[in-house]
């Protein structure tokens, strides 16, 4: 079988597993997991072999012509060079997990069938924008990835919280995708072509007439797909849906969409120095920004909901210094150790037996009655906090190098204010990552809340995962050294500078926080309260209010040592530094007073010509069947007497024409 045709079902296997579920989920329920798992697993082996055959060599491409246009045709084209076949394998692998994950975290929801559908739908959206070698066909994948999230996010819709965060992550993304599709437009208007190759080769002819233009445009669908600063603040709402749907859409879709799709064509970008500088700022307010919401947080989810915004943070920060290499490198990285925070942080859940439980301050006991959570998790939150030999060491500190480099001028592709930019927001973020890394550690497994009853063991399917996603976090960054065709070439290793300034202060912000966390659990030491007495729920059902375990509410915990870190920003912090407030009062309220206001309009002055032309016509009517008495006389009277009127009439008329 050729490469084109492996490349071919790769996203094509998971959509027919989508339409088959969605066929059969009532009908023959037996058919569902097993049509969940198969086909997902599947593509994720053929990624595996048309990644070893691409080799890190020379790009594989394939095309025909999808639909005759008139204008700028519209391809079905295949592009997969060293990124996409890398890519490819991270969004096959991890969606095999979340599936086989889901078949025990969700094996008792009645509307499983439904969602492991849209979940292979996600994935195979996922990996049409991947392999995809026509900007037209990439589009195709990035909305359906919008109208999956928007599903799955609502999957409790029973609950206000899910509703809401569906729909907002719905309509701030499209916020985005509206000058996304016109800067799309643009390009192609330019460039001639939706083929991605035909662009590239435009760029590097010079031939893009508004390259600034069409940067910034693309640059708001990447900002709002990717979660970047300003467009942002639906990620954290998100975390509403199952906890597997927040380990696909952080680690392998969704959100790596943006910035696989800016390394897709930096060149384009790279093109305008204005577009690379907004890049680069935009990148580090959204590291640092993300990591301060982090540190005061206590909700387990959203703590990694922010955590993966300053992460994709770093990648836009590498795309802004011109190295796609160090973006694609720590997208993968991250792609591993954080769909295993979130896995295990689900496991976390599903051991409390409530989503109530997923606030730190409540959690305790959990180290010994979920040990495979526990172990995986620790060795997850070391990649991210960047401590070697950890993978996230690895692809951080390629960022950070790849800042420096262009900060000193070692490399023309952006300005060196944007790598100074992203340098010095990547070593303050460092610092801060580590603090709340080990703040939610310390606070998971060490916390003194009220213990939930024990549930008994997790399922085999749910722990399995955790141990396979472990490999990569811990293995992957020093398997890279290996993989260097598939990253433009250059190789990625640590410069002693970089590492010894970046994995500094991480200590530094590890030890900070647990210095101060011994010192508030030693002022705050209290008897733990018994657990209530709660029946076992499904998973993620929210059935036990957090107000029931009386324990002090989360923005008073004494014991937290964000709040000792961040004093007078914790507040602002722990709301997103308001940024909500601040978009209800410049959009949210400006067009709902414009609605109001059409409504008015509405039905005090259209309705109101309305309602007067129907009772016009109304009373004429009236007039009339009231003349109409069935009274031959009176007919013939009113006959004479109009004919007398208009006699008269003619009379009058005629005398003045002849005086005239």
């Amino acid at each position: 079988m050729t490469t084109t045709t492996l490349a071919v079902l790769v996203p094509l296997l998971p959509f027919l597993g989508s339409v088959a579920g969605l066929l059969l989920g009532r009908t023959a329920p037996g058919f569902v997991r097993p049509l969940a798992v198969l086909p997902t697993l599947a593509a994720a082996v053929l990624a595996v072999l048309v990644a070893a055959r691409q080799g890190g060599g020379k790009p594989i491409v394939a095309a025909t012509e999808l639909t005759p246009t008139g204008s700028v045709p519209i391809d079905l084209a295949l592009y997969i060079d060293g990124f996409a076949a890398l890519v490819a394998v991270l969004v096959g692998v991890v969606a095999t997990c979340v599936q086989i994950y889901s078949t025990g975290y969700l094996r008792d929801d009645p509307r499983y069938p439904s969602y492991a559908a849209l979940v292979s739908l996600f994935t195979s959206a996922m990996l049409l924008v991947v392999y995809s070698g026509d900007l037209m066909v990439l589009l195709v994948g990035w909305e359906i990835m919008g109208i999956c999230s928007y599903f799955l996010v609502g999957h409790y819709w029973e609950t206000p919280e899910a509703r809401a965060a569906s729909l907002k992550a719905f309509l701030v993304t499209k916020l985005g995708d509206v000058p996304f599709l016109i800067g799309l437009f643009a390009l192609a208007t330019d460039a001639g072509t939706f083929r991605i190759t035909g662009v590239l080769g435009t760029v590097a002819s010079g031939g893009l007439d508004h390259p600034t233009l069409i940067a910034l445009l693309l640059l708001a669908g990447v900002a709002g797909k990717s979660a970047q600063f300003p467009l942002h603040t639906w990620l954290p709402d998100a975390m509403a849906g199952p906890t597997p749907v927040s380990a696909l859409i952080h680690a392998a879709t969704m959100v790596a969409a943006g910035i696989y799709f800016t390394a897709r064509l930096l060149p384009v970008f790279a093109a305008s120095a204005a577009a690379m500088t907004v890049l680069a700022v935009m990148a580090a307010i959204t590291m640092v920004g993300s990591a301060l919401a982090a540190l005061a947080q206590d909700d387990i989810k959203r703590v990694l909901a922010y955590s993966t915004i300053g992460q994709l943070g770093y990648m836009a920060g590498a795309l802004a210094v011109g190295d796609r290499g160090a973006a694609v490198f720590h997208l993968i990285s991250h792609g591993a150790f954080k769909a295993l925070l979130f896995l295990a942080a689900g496991t976390v859940i599903h051991a409390a037996g409530t989503n109530s439980l997923t606030a730190m301050s409540r959690m305790s006991g959990l180290a010994k009655r979920i040990p495979d959570a526990y172990w995986t998790m620790t060795v997850a939150l070391l990649a991210l906090a960047a401590i070697p030999p950890f993978a996230g060491f690895f692809s951080k500190d390629a960022v950070l190098v790849a800042a420096e480099h262009t900060a000193l001028g070692d490399r023309s592709v952006a300005p060196a204010g944007a790598g100074w930019t992203v340098l010095v927001a990547g070593l303050l973020t460092a610092l801060l990552t580590a603090a709340y890394a080990l703040r939610l550690w310390l606070r998971t497994f060490r916390g003194r809340g009220a213990e939930a009853p024990d549930h008994g063991r997790q399922p085999i399917a749910m722990t399995t995962v955790l141990w396979v996603l472990a490999i990569p976090s811990l293995g992957f960054g020093l398997a890279v050294t290996y993989l260097d065709d598939w990253f433009d070439g250059h190789p990625l290793t640590p410069t002693v500078t970089t590492a010894v300034l970046g994995t500094g202060l991480a200590v530094a912000g590890a030890v900070i926080t647990y210095a101060v966390w011994r010192t508030l659990a030693a002022r705050t030491a209290v008897v733990r309260p018994p657990a209530p007495h709660v029946a076992h729920p499904d998973a993620d059902a929210g059935l036990v209010e957090a107000e029931a375990l009386h324990l002090p509410h989360p923005a008073e915990d004494p014991a937290d040592p964000g709040r000792a870190l961040l004093g007078p920003l914790y507040a602002p912090a722990a709301d997103g530094f308001h940024l909500d407030a601040v978009y209800r009062a410049a959009f949210v309220r400006p067009v709902l007073a414009a609605a109001s206001l059409v409504r008015f309009l509405d039905r005090e002055v259209v309705d109101t010509y309305v309602r007067a032309a129907g009772n016009s016509a109304q009373g004429l009517g009236w007039l009339v069947r009231r003349a109409q008495t069935g009274n031959v006389q009176t007919y013939l009277s009113a006959l004479l007497a109009g004919s007398v009127v208009l006699v008269i009439a003619a009379v009058a008329l005629a005398n003045a024409v002849a005086g005239a």
